[in-house]
């Protein structure tokens, strides 16, 4: 018997998000010094929360990964309330900035329910304007995809067709929103796969070290937690260190299981908590072929 086979490599990636406008943009570089040592495929940067500057966040951030910490940044880019004109000179600073791959996002809409003024209403225009706009031919780009659906879907048959409609104007790659129950996973890959859609799929997965965390996580994505989990969750909320544990053996498990089913990639939710990533990094590299 051959013992020199070497596991499939399964792609690893890490999300960090902004710091909240009291804090400054700096507290970020610690965390990325740390992700580094963990050699991502790349970083993703979220486009913050509130506020006019939230973009500029972004661009500082993923400029940071790509020319401070020689990292492969990927920036997100909701559209909902841009012009043509506004998304053209953001691409063109990331461009600047030697970052050539965005997450193109439609984005929140606005909690009454009214319609941003912009020339976009959803992702998969977004994908179609980066496509057609000369100079960025080579951009890679990454959507977005629901493996319990969209919230805003009706049911199964309208969401995987919005999707494939993304994924035909132009996607190269889909990173799907956290989920904790690895057969719903397996059965959305069925779906997509069945409708024609065989782009990379990154599964989203995050480590919940806190109820509070989890609570505010669930209510915006709309994320299902396991019976057991929550049963766990329960009885050590209030102990911070059982939390850490139980939060990083559950992700672990569920990279596990996805990596023996021939998963794409794991894109980890790290919350801009290095530790978490490390200990979960450390538990899998192996796993994943790394």
């Amino acid at each position: 018997m051959n013992m020199d086979i070497q596991p499939k490599r399964t792609g690893l990636s890490f999300e960090i998000f902004p710091p909240k406008r009291t804090a400054s943009v700096a507290s970020i570089y610690c965390a990325l010094a740390d992700l580094r040592k963990l050699s991502p495929d790349f970083i993703s940067v979220t486009y913050g929360a509130g506020g006019s500057n939230q973009g500029r966040q972004t661009l500082e951030i993923v400029n940071a990964v790509r020319n401070h910490y020689d990292m492969t940044a990927v920036a997100h880019m909701p559209c909902i309330s841009m012009t043509r004109d506004e998304a053209a000179r953001q691409l063109a600073d990331f461009r600047q900035a030697g970052v050539d791959r965005v997450l193109a996002l439609r984005g929140d809409l606005p909690a009454d329910g009214s319609i941003p003024a912009g020339d976009f209403s959803h992702a998969s225009d977004l994908v179609s304007f980066i496509r057609g706009l000369e100079g960025f031919e080579n951009f890679r780009i990454y959507a977005a995809c629901y493996p319990e659906r969209h919230p805003d879907s009706p049911d199964w048959e309208a969401d995987i067709r919005h999707l494939k409609l993304k994924v035909d104007a132009g996607v190269d790659g889909l990173i799907t929103q956290l989920f904790f129950t690895n057969s719903l996973f397996y059965e959305f890959m069925d779906r997509i796969r069945s409708a024609g859609i065989d782009v990379p799929v990154e599964a989203g997965i995050m480590p919940v070290i806190n109820s509070r965390q989890i609570e505010r996580m669930v209510q915006l994505c709309k994320a299902s937690l396991p019976e057991k989990f929550c049963c766990v969750m329960e009885k050590y909320r209030d102990n911070p260190e059982a939390m850490f544990q139980i939060g990083c053996a559950y992700a672990v498990d569920q990279i596990i299981d996805l990596a023996a089913h021939g998963v794409d990639g794991i894109h980890l939710y790290t919350m801009n908590n290095p530790l978490v990533a490390a200990r979960i990094h450390e538990s899998v590299r192996a796993v994943l072929g790394r």
